[in-house]
């Protein structure tokens, strides 16, 4: 077993996109899109997925990968992540999302750099280009310490800029990307702690963690992700693929 390893949770349950991971784009279901990406980007580190249905096993088993049933009613991915590992005991993990197709290995590898490290959470953030994608409540933005780490996760739009009717600009507002890394022991910590009223709030679940009191490492990217929240990012997710290999 390597010290550390991908963990994909899957689910076919979605409210937004029913059955989303076993939607087929180009003749192939999007999770094996994701899967495809994962050991291509990051071959060096295992890739396992901890799936709530037998659908989604068998799918990802026939195409060669290593998928694990787990309880369908754990309730968030986080949870799925750590009853795994408590089964593989990797030292630590990477949780990547399964509806986001064009994850990259330069993310990942930022995470593991955070992760070998010491960090015992982490995560990725990217500048906002766009006043409209920063006030965007399903956007989550993050601010920064000036060591990296994060002060606060929020729907909101964060910082205020208070010296004119502008935003502030890319230089300030950061977009919080939904891929993280854990020491295992604090994985371990993480979901046995109680939900916090930030977090509940917010519905963020790494606010959890900073309302208990641990840090949460943030490393910069300049590649964004594409998620597949709805069916109309399909269409999104679809242009990408057309662009150069270069621009993704």
């Amino acid at each position: 077993m390597s010290d550390l390893i991908i963990i994909v949770p899957a689910r076919l349950a979605s409210q937004r996109f029913p059955r989303k991971l076993l939607h087929t784009v180009r003749g192939k279901p999007l999770i094996l899109w994701t899967a495809d990406r994962l050991a291509v980007e990051a071959p060096e580190y295992p890739v396992h997925f901890a799936v709530a249905d037998p659908e989604l096993q068998s799918v990802l088993e026939d195409a060669g990968y290593q998928a694990h049933l787990t309880d369908p009613d754990l309730p968030t991915g986080t949870d799925r992540v750590a009853a795994l590992n408590e089964t593989l005991g990797a030292p630590m993990v990477i949780n990547a999302q399964a509806d986001e197709p064009l994850v990259g290995g330069a993310q990942l590898h930022a995470l593991a750099d955070l992760l070998l490290q010491g960090a015992e959470m982490c995560t990725l953030a990217c500048p906002f280009q766009e006043e409209q994608d920063f006030r965007d409540p399903n956007q989550v933005k993050v601010a920064l310490d000036a060591s990296g780490k994060a002060l606060y996760f929020s729907r909101a739009s964060i910082p205020f800029h208070r010296g004119d009717a502008s935003w502030g600009g890319s230089t300030l507002a950061f977009r919080h990307l939904g891929l993280y890394g854990y020491s295992a022991d604090f994985l371990q910590l993480f979901v046995g702690l109680p939900q916090t009223p930030l977090e509940k709030s917010e519905r963020l679940e790494q606010l959890r963690a900073l309302e208990h009191g641990h840090d949460v490492m943030v490393s910069m990217t300049q590649d964004v992700t594409v998620g597949i929240d709805v069916p109309a990012d399909i269409q999104r997710f679809e242009q990408c693929l057309d662009r150069p290999k270069t621009n993704q």
